[in-house]
């Protein structure tokens, strides 16, 4: 089970100029906009775009699934997610493996660019009806970035019965869940969303979708970053937020 060790969330330091791309991420988060982050050679090599969960609405869902093709999910700090005891995906099938022998045998033990998958459970706001329409997705997305803020004053047992009147799983919204020690331990979009929404002093719940290509494969960084020119959006490599985020927390 994941638990708290990150540090409360604080404002920013003072920025650098009004040409830092972090900066600028950082004040696009905080007027309810999208931001585009690459996360690295070597790693994945995808552009991710997001936006904090709370202000998600159906047209954030359609661009998402339109413009940028990949999952649509939540990424989600790793004390948010000790508050209501979310545990990861593996460690479900671990416990399930006793009884499902497949679940001993599909071990994601080889995943060629990290050690351990951030995937958690998927989740449908109780108000849905599928729950896969931009509407219900975008319910569930923004009713739980709003709780998990309320959450933050509550006890374990508060928040969790909170969680559990508001949603059921599973749904059509998977959760990714952060490392312990973000940009440290794991550099992933998971991580990279978070460290930006706890510089920005916001509860680090994102939502964003990685952006594919028309030819099937991930969309070349050249590519997306004219798309974020285009859109009038911050576009920025996960070395820069990895960067900031260490000056920031220490």
């Amino acid at each position: 089970m994941p638990r708290k060790t990150t540090k409360p969330a604080r404002p920013a330091k003072p920025v650098k100029g009004p040409d830092d791309p972090v900066d600028a991420a950082i004040e696009a988060l905080r007027q309810g906009r999208f931001v585009f982050v690459y996360d690295a050679d070597g790693r994945e090599e995808e552009t991710d775009f997001f936006l904090a969960a709370e202000v998600a609405r159906p047209e954030h869902v359609r661009q998402m699934r339109k413009e940028g093709g990949g999952l649509i999910f939540l990424m989600v700090g790793n004390g948010v997610a000790a508050k209501v005891g979310l545990p990861f995906m593996v460690d479900i099938q671990m416990v399930a493996a006793a009884k499902y022998d497949i679940l001993q045998a599909f071990v994601p033990d080889d995943i060629p660019y990290d050690t351990k998958s951030s995937f958690s459970v998927t989740i449908n706001h109780r108000r849905t009806f599928t729950g896969i329409t931009d509407r219900d997705r975008a319910l569930t997305i923004s009713e739980f970035g709003h709780l998990a803020k309320l959450a933050e004053g509550m006890g374990r047992t508060e928040a969790l019965e909170l969680f559990g009147r508001s949603f059921r799983s599973p749904g059509h919204v998977p959760i990714c869940v952060a490392s312990e020690r973000p940009l440290r331990e794991r550099f992933g979009h998971t991580e990279l969303s978070v460290g930006l929404m706890m510089m920005a002093g916001m509860t680090p719940v994102a939502v964003g979708c990685e952006m594919m290509s028309d030819s099937g494969g991930s969309l070349p960084r050249d590519g997306a970053r004219r798309y974020a020119e285009e859109h009038d959006a911050p576009f920025l490599e996960g070395k820069q937020i990895v960067r900031r985020f260490r000056e920031w927390s220490e």
